[in-house]
């Protein structure tokens, strides 16, 4: 017989009497009164990545959306199931966010995966190889005006990955309004799994560069 995985239950255990009981107060009032993030974050699937850890933030505080490779698809107007295009609209026109933040981060396997594959769909999946053939824009403008001094190619692919999908982002006109009404703004970070630095885009140069933490900030 199948049975929910022991680890899982032994951290909900853990959670229930440390955590949950830490945030009490807030998970009631957020029960009653339902969430108000003010921050979406869209981040990488990926196991080692996790934005409310890497930001410090406890329960309601972000709206997180998370698929391969931290990709915003470009709006379309077609039948189909988009997942992370919906999400995009709930936060924007549900939630009222006024940030939103694409987080990419160091050694992303989607990246790889599409730079190694560049040419061809993934032979592991058929969905896969259509996700990450967002990035094939990001790859174009990457070779003919590079931004970035970097001999990691990896690296400079998982920034341009990220610039892509800001780009993709504003191409939702109910993005754009609110940008333009000066009700949202738009960002591009990066996480570094092994050193734990975050970095963040300039919106004037793109460039990437290591988050000014102030001193002593717990």
């Amino acid at each position: 017989m199948l049975s929910f995985p022991s680890d899982l239950i032994s951290g909900y255990g853990r959670y229930l009497q440390k955590g949950f009981v830490r945030h009490k107060e807030t998970h009631e009032r957020l029960a009653v009164y339902g969430q108000k993030p003010e921050v979406m974050v869209i981040s990488c699937c990926d196991s080692r990545v996790t934005p409310e850890g890497i930001f410090n933030a406890g329960p309601g505080e972000l709206f997180v959306v998370r698929n391969v490779a931290n990709l915003v698809p470009p709006y379309e107007d077609t039948e189909g199931q988009h997942g992370t295009s919906a999400a995009i609209e709930f936060a924007v026109n549900g939630l009222k966010v006024k940030h939103i933040v694409i987080m990419g981060h160091g050694q992303c396997g989607g990246v790889k995966a599409f730079r190694e594959n560049a040419n061809e769909p993934m032979a592991t999946g058929e969905f896969i190889g259509r996700w990450i053939k967002l990035l094939e824009p990001a790859a174009i403008a990457m070779a003919c005006m590079p931004v970035d001094k970097t001999d990691d190619p990896q690296l400079a692919m998982e920034y341009a990955g990220i610039r892509q999908s800001l780009k993709n982002l504003r191409t939702f006109p109910f993005v754009e309004q609110a940008l333009e009404s000066g009700n949202l703004q738009v960002h591009g970070a990066w996480f570094d799994i092994g050193s734990g630095e975050l970095r963040t885009m300039d919106p004037d140069t793109q460039k990437f560069d290591k988050a000014d933490v102030a001193p002593g900030a717990d």
